[in-house]
């Protein structure tokens, strides 16, 4: 698995943006947030239970990470068609507002070392990337386990701040002075 401190991989996928099927895909790529932090978390599939609660958390702190600079990307494999119609069908995700994106062939979730050889779709994962490009941070749960949107927030400031946060930090307390 790809770690802190090394860059994220080259991607160019379909995304989906919307609910209307003339306007809801595009492309999104690594020069598409340019100079933005990027908060990439990937779920297993769509139409799933664990998943939803998790797009919806993140969406729900979305403008809170927009706030900092950061763009949220939703990765599974599933293909934009899927994505698309689980949009349409699900009354947590037809206002999302960050793109859901599909690693269809799996490259992407190859090259970050998180596909799951077992169920052959992207683990849990989530990894926060610099604006050069370089991830910061990586969390990843069991398929079975979702993870906690606020917890990637808070990991986030902590990064922004380039200082040292001590355990339990959060925005607006003291940062460690040596």
């Amino acid at each position: 698995m790809l770690g802190v401190g090394k860059p994220f991989p080259q991607f160019n996928l379909k995304s989906v943006t919307g609910t209307d099927l003339k306007t809801a895909f595009s492309e999104v790529n690594n020069d598409t947030y340019k100079g933005k932090w990027l908060v990439a978390f990937f779920y297993p599939k769509d139409f799933t239970f664990v998943c939803p609660t998790e797009i919806k958390g993140f969406n729900e702190l979305n403008g809170q990470f927009k706030d900092r600079d950061a763009q949220i990307l939703a990765f599974s494999t599933d293909s934009e068609f899927v994505h698309l119609a689980w949009k349409q069908n699900n009354a947590d995700l037809k206002e999302l507002k960050f793109p859901m994106v599909s690693d269809l062939k799996r490259e992407l979730s190859q090259n970050l070392g998180i596909l799951d050889e077992s169920e052959g779709v992207a683990q849990r994962a989530t990894f926060i990337v610099d604006p050069q490009g370089i991830i910061r941070f990586v969390y990843v749960t069991d398929l079975s386990v979702g993870r906690n949107p606020k917890e990637v927030l808070r990991v986030l400031d902590g990064l922004q701040t380039d200082e040292l946060c001590p355990c339990n930090w959060e925005k607006g307390k003291e940062t460690i002075q040596l």
